[in-house]
């Protein structure tokens, strides 16, 4: 999953280098904290939120195979 998100991020933004995707695994809950740098904020976020959630759709959709639920945090 954590690869899958950096791709997807990296493929959006203007500094590639800035992409930092940390993954943490709680009771079954895997969340992946996204972090990108501050100019780059808005292209990941997208207008209204677009881009955001259909990041969090292709990862939940990854995710269906398996048990975990996994969340996906843009810092």
């Amino acid at each position: 999953m954590k690869e899958l998100v950096e791709i997807i991020a990296k493929s959006l933004v203007d500094h590639p280098e800035d992409v930092v995707v940390k993954e943490t695994d709680e009771d079954g809950v895997l969340t992946l904290s996204l972090t990108v740098a501050p100019d780059d904020m808005g292209k990941v976020i997208g207008k209204q939120g677009r881009i955001a959630k259909s990041i969090r759709t292709v990862v939940k959709a990854a995710a269906s195979k398996g048990d975990k639920k996994v969340i996906v945090d843009i810092l």
